[in-house]
């Protein structure tokens, strides 16, 4: 994989940026710890900063290894940090995306219009097949990832654990699909 993805990239209220070692305490006291941020998450919430510089370790490691890895949302009137978006590829042509925002900014288009840009970004790598996968009941992350061109292609049920959800056991997911031909 010799193509590589750009390290920032900036939309009109956004910039996208690859986390480095100093961004672990914000991370942490911006979104990962939050119980309901993590809700519909299928990892679990940090509990410490630790876990947050044990999660930009692997960030710098699937950097190194793949055309993408994590990236920050920010906002590019003040540079707080809003939450988390990227790309984990599966194959060089199968990538996988998500994202997670701090709850002040809910509802305010930050999570449409992050996932447009890395849309964008996928358009520029060898990627054939972006997929996400959402929590069943999660039907805010669902029409966002609709408006930003994925498709609903599966439903799998019993198919993750959700560790912060409050139902245990494997939950239903709904995977989503963005084709590039």
């Amino acid at each position: 994989m010799s193509v590589k993805a750009p390290i920032c990239v900036e939309t009109e209220r956004l910039r996208l940026r690859k986390p480095t070692s100093a961004d672990a305490d914000a991370i942490f006291e911006r979104y990962a710890a939050d119980r309901m941020v993590a809700r519909f998450l299928s990892w679990p919430r940090h509990r410490t900063a630790d876990d947050s510089r044990t999660f930009l370790a692997s960030s710098e490691l699937e950097w190194e290894a793949a055309p993408a890895g994590p990236y920050l949302i920010e906002s590019r009137v003040d540079g707080r940090l809003l939450g988390s978006t990227g790309l984990s590829f599966e194959t060089p042509r199968t990538a996988s995306t998500g994202f997670v925002l701090a709850r002040d900014v809910w509802g305010q288009g930050y999570a449409t219009e992050a996932l447009t840009a890395i849309v964008s970004i996928a358009t520029n790598l060898p990627i054939r097949q972006l997929f996400a996968l959402c929590h069943a009941d999660h039907r805010a992350s669902a029409r966002v990832l609709e408006k930003c061109g994925f498709a609903l292609d599966m439903h799998l049920p019993k198919h993750a654990v959700f560790p912060n959800h409050e139902s245990p056991g494997p939950q239903d997911c709904l995977r989503y699909t963005h084709w590039f031909l």
